[in-house]
């Protein structure tokens, strides 16, 4: 993989929303564009090359908006399985997922995806 490709980073909204008890659960929707504008603003902080920021929603948060250096997808039905099928789809080229779910990591990992925790892109 050319090192000019950008790494795909797949962050598990859901799972790094729910990470912090901040009332996220009475407006799921909102606390979803919070964390996209974070991303947006910050990036992926500790990494200094480009990088391609994917946001999964999924439930009640289903509906949020791409916004420039964030792309947003809204999951058919199960975010896990679309961040799975996000990893396999990825062509080779360099894959970081955001999320402490232990299933979901075991998923990516097997695909070549490495993995790292919510507090990477969200203060505690």
């Amino acid at each position: 993989m050319d090192e000019s490709t950008p790494l795909l980073v797949i962050v598990d909204a859901a799972n790094v929303v729910g990470s912090v008890p901040d009332g996220w659960w009475r407006d799921r929707r909102g606390a979803a564009e919070r964390l996209r504008d974070r991303l947006a603003a910050d990036g992926l902080p500790g990494h200094s090359g480009p990088v391609e920021i994917v946001l999964v929603v999924e439930g009640a948060a289903r509906g949020v908006a791409t916004v420039p250096g964030v792309r947003v997808e809204s999951a058919p039905g199960s975010g896990d399985d679309h961040m799975v099928d996000l990893v396999a789809g990825a062509g080779g080229r360099p894959v970081l997922v955001v999320t402490a779910d232990r299933e979901l990591r075991r998923r990516v990992t097997e695909l070549g995806a490495e993995v790292t925790g919510p507090r990477s892109v969200r203060p505690a």
